[in-house]
């Protein structure tokens, strides 16, 4: 993997680490690896995946030198976000996330793709922040939120661009439970044990047909936002 970006498999949970040294930036290169790791997941036979971040930090969101620069690689880095939400939302195995800090823009997107999320406590934001710095917010992103934010805070996390503390994002659909911040990835692992103990086949089923109305909105947003 070409990114600061680890693989482990242990008792049949995949654990899948971001960590860049800096804000965990969902460039292409890092946005390929994690597809890969999710591949690599699959092939193992992975009952469960965990996707953590680096301390403090879940992720930035998209790389900001590649969005400045615009141009095919921009707009392959914004779909290519979009479409690892789409594979998550729809992978066979109960993904958990497993929020070790800040999450901002894509990173929130990431984030609400989960089956089960896991965040930090303490002064973490969950922010996305895309109205706010003068971005419309991009269809994929409003159907990704659509999907797991609650009613009233799904206008004010999209329309407002409010940022939520781990605990108030809670309330608003962002996280399951809040833990101290050394306890996240254990915490997520022992989630994923859990999980892992469903059957496989009815989850997948499951998952899609709960998931069949938000994913095809997802699908045709991502094909309006950034298709030829």
């Amino acid at each position: 993997m070409t990114e600061p970006l680890s693989y482990d498999l242990h008792d049949s949970i995949a654990t899948i680490v971001m960590d860049d040294g800096r804000v965990n930036a969902l460039s292409l290169p890092m946005l390929q690896s994690i597809d890969a790791a999710f591949e690599r997941a699959r092939s193992e036979g992975a009952a469960a995946v965990v996707l953590a971040g680096r301390e403090g930090r879940f992720s930035g969101g998209f790389d900001l030198a590649t969005l400045r620069g615009g141009g095919p690689d921009a707009l392959a880095m914004l779909r290519g976000g979009f479409e690892l939400a789409e594979k998550l939302l729809s992978f066979p195995r109960p993904v958990v996330i497993a929020c070790t800090g800040h999450a901002i823009a894509m990173g929130v997107f990431l984030l609400l793709s989960g089956d089960y999320r896991i965040g930090a406590a303490g002064d973490f934001k969950i922010h996305a922040n895309e109205v706010a710095i003068g971005l419309p917010m991009p269809r994929a992103a409003v159907e990704i939120c659509r999907q797991r934010l609650a009613p009233a805070h799904f206008n004010r996390a999209v329309i407002l661009a409010e940022p939520y503390t781990p605990e108030d994002a809670v309330a608003a659909g962002f996280l399951d439970r809040v833990v101290p911040p050394a306890d996240v990835r254990a915490a997520a692992q022992s989630q994923a044990g859990e999980l892992a103990k469903l059957n496989m086949d009815a989850h997948a089923i499951s998952k899609l047909r709960a998931r069949d109305s938000a994913l095809k909105a997802l699908h045709a947003a991502i094909e309006e936002d950034f298709g030829a």
